[in-house]
């Protein structure tokens, strides 16, 4: 029988509790239980964020955002935060009532077991932090980061931007197999430091759509308007759910451990309604609505996008300010000796869905500054108008990515 991904995270929580970094005197039971509250806190913070984000968006745009990645990329920023700053951070990051300690090996945990939890789908994760050469980082700052998040961590020479651009950019390309081959367009004056979250998924569908089964047929725009659009369809067994608000379906990849929940409003609502309707309680009680159909036709259309956004505003109106602020940012327990503050996160998120399965990478990038400036039996899941779309790890529920179909062709 298959190890459940809670079993893991048992597991590595009681190893991890006998390490002699950030040494932790709970239970094991009280690990897991942290480590659960710290998956409803990434979650609950990645449906917020991305929310705000949609609500910024063009008309008819895509969007995508990796709950995942954004939360690692802050978590590894937050070890070093300090005074309001730091409060400031847990708070809008959903980190209330967990400690430094509980985040960091909960986060260890659940990545290790994400990792693991299904052979059939690649699922990896890589962080990496670059800073200034010569730049006096706290020694726990480096040995917590690399201990707990698997930091990949060098100094670089910014006064090279070239030489700096290549090194970047070639880990993020390399992290997610050249699908995102740029964070960084240049190297700003006063850049002292770059924090790095990448995270690339592939999975095949546990049941494929049939190629022969594509058709060209109407995708209706928010506005009225259609266009024709490459339509797959399938019949097979599913998880269903329908309600007053919208039907939903889950996609299974691999052998089911992953999943692509497609969310469709009904006809007299629009995916904006289910994105003012998105919280932790909600989407908790959508997830546990769904129930195993044998017979569901689903008829959705192909996508492939890719898409950005530099998420600093979404993340101030979540309370994150001080972070932002020169003068007011308290980085010390990254640098005792440099005035540092966040002068940028840039999000960057690719994704590909077609009858074979589904191709996704992201990457969260974190810059830091030093400076002073900055009847019919079968159930019709008929997907022909905008529609939201999360990739999520089944046990534990984490949030993979999650995102609004507008226009799925939209240029890439």
């Amino acid at each position: 029988m298959k190890t459940s991904l809670l079993f893991i995270l048992i597991l590595m929580l009681v190893t991890f509790s006998c390490k002699k970094a950030e040494p932790i005197s709970e239970e094991p039971a009280n690990l897991l239980e942290k480590s659960a509250e710290l998956i409803e806190a990434d979650n609950s913070f990645g449906l917020d964020l991305f929310s705000r984000v949609v609500a910024k968006a063009e008309k008819n745009t895509n969007t995508s955002v990796s709950p995942l990645s954004v939360s690692l990329a802050l978590a590894m920023t937050y070890n070093g935060a300090s005074g309001e700053t730091k409060i400031e951070m847990e708070n809008a990051m959903k980190f209330s009532g967990i400690t430094t300690a509980q985040i960091n090996h909960s986060h260890q945990a659940l990545v290790a077991a994400l990792k693991s939890s299904d052979p059939e789908v690649v699922l990896e994760i890589a962080n990496a932090i670059y800073y200034q050469q010569g730049f006096k980082v706290e020694p726990n700052f480096i040995s917590t980061n690399r201990e707990f998040y698997d930091s990949e961590i060098n100094s670089l020479n910014f006064g090279l931007p070239v030489d700096a651009l290549k090194i970047i950019n070639g880990w993020v390309a390399l992290k997610t197999h050249d699908k995102i081959p740029i964070i960084l367009e240049k190297i700003d004056g006063g850049m002292t430091m770059v924090l790095l979250n990448a995270v690339y998924f592939n999975g095949i569908w546990k049941s494929k759509f049939k190629d022969k089964e594509t058709h060209n047929q109407p995708f209706y725009l928010s506005d009225g308007t259609y266009m024709k659009t490459p339509m797959m369809k399938q019949e097979t067994a599913l998880e269903y759910a329908s309600g007053e608000l919208f039907s939903a379906v889950n996609l299974p990849y691999g052998k089911g451990q992953f999943q692509m929940t497609v969310i469709l409003p009904n006809r007299n609502k629009t995916t904006k309604d289910v994105i003012s309707a998105l919280n932790t309680e909600n989407w908790r009680l959508w997830m546990k609505s769904f129930k195993n159909e044998n017979q569901v036709v689903v008829t959705m259309p192909r996508f492939k996008f890719s898409w950005n956004l530099e998420l600093n505003e979404a993340l101030i109106e979540m309370g994150m300010k001080q972070a932002f602020l020169p003068g007011s940012a308290n980085f010390t327990g990254i640098s005792k000796a440099g005035n540092l503050f966040i002068s940028s996160v840039i999000h960057k998120t690719y994704i590909d869905v077609n009858e074979n399965g589904t191709e996704a990478a992201a990457v969260t990038a974190v810059i830091m500054t030093t400076g002073e400036s900055g009847p019919d039996v079968r159930k019709h899941f008929y997907v022909d108008r905008p529609f939201l779309f999360a990739i999520t790890e089944k046990t534990s529920g984490a949030i993979l990515f999650i995102g609004e179909i507008t226009n799925p062709q939209y240029p890439i």
